[in-house]
């Protein structure tokens, strides 16, 4: 019997993504429970457009009918059960990044992130309390904080085969040792680029996260750091120094309800990624 590869076949029909996902985001299926609907409209906000469908509350499965730059004006908020599925187009988001807040069920794929202006604006910003979430064949660059954070309680998430170029502060998950509910993340990241991006590929507090087929290289500051409880499985990746050849940095920091006794900075063990 001829051997097939993994998700070779994700693009034979529209919807067969949907729960195609490896890792700790593999129960994501997005909008494949609602109705085809189509952008149609560039435009910032209005009928036909991308954040007109994402602020919609049924599943819906948004596709794209024309290509081109949406220009935000703000973050655009994605409620619960959609893919946004940029398959077929070319699509650009800039000025401002898509906000994941207390929302499940999301596939994102497809789309291209730059130019993210402003305080805290990050291309792809997941929090608070968000679950359920695929992002896959990505590209994002130059954004003024990150390109993608996973923040405040949320968890169960896939990163896999994104660009990520041309950046600072690249992926952040956990973003402070007073969070101590982020001990409940699990993200897996795999098959993506970084593509001489300066940092945090990425840089995590609490939670769990499985690194596998990655390749970085060019880093200025450093390939990956932990810091309080991190706890970090990375297999079969490839880190390509430029400069600057450290790849992992280990931060102490202590969680805010940890006040006696020896604690806890990180962990690289494997842990189960089922």
């Amino acid at each position: 019997m001829a051997a097939t590869l993994p998700y070779g076949d994700a693009d034979s029909t529209l919807r067969s993504i949907a729960g195609r996902a490896e890792g700790f985001g593999r129960f994501a299926v997005g909008g494949a429970h609602g109705p085809l609907h189509l952008v149609t409209s560039l435009a910032d906000d209005g009928p036909g457009s991308l954040r007109e469908a994402c602020r919609r509350k049924e599943p819906l499965w948004i596709v794209f009918e024309i290509s081109g730059t949406i220009h935000l004006s703000s973050y655009l908020n994605v409620s619960s059960h959609k893919t946004i599925d940029g398959r077929g187009q070319r699509i650009k988001l800039t000025g401002k990044g898509l906000r994941l807040k207390e929302c499940e069920n999301i596939i994102i794929c497809n789309l291209e992130f730059e130019g993210g202006r402003g305080h805290d604006v990050d291309g792809i910003q997941i929090k608070p309390n968000s679950k359920h979430i695929w992002i896959d064949r990505c590209s994002l660059r130059d954004y003024d904080d990150g390109l993608i954070d996973i923040t405040r309680q949320s968890t169960d998430i896939t990163i896999s085969r994104c660009y990520f170029s041309g950046h600072d502060k690249t992926m952040l998950i956990g973003a402070d040792p007073s969070h101590v509910g982020d001990r409940c993340i699990r993200v897996t990241v795999h098959h993506c680029f970084f593509d001489g991006t300066k940092q945090r590929h990425p840089r995590l507090r609490f939670g769990k996260v499985h690194l596998y087929n990655n390749y970085t290289r060019n880093w200025t500051v450093y390939a990956i750091c932990a810091s309080v409880e991190a706890q970090i499985y990375s297999q079969c990746n490839i880190y390509e120094a430029g400069q600057k050849k450290k790849a992992f940095e280990f931060y102490t920091e202590k969680a805010i309800d940890h006040h006696c006794g020896p604690h806890k900075v990180y962990n690289l063990v494997p842990f189960s990624v089922h």
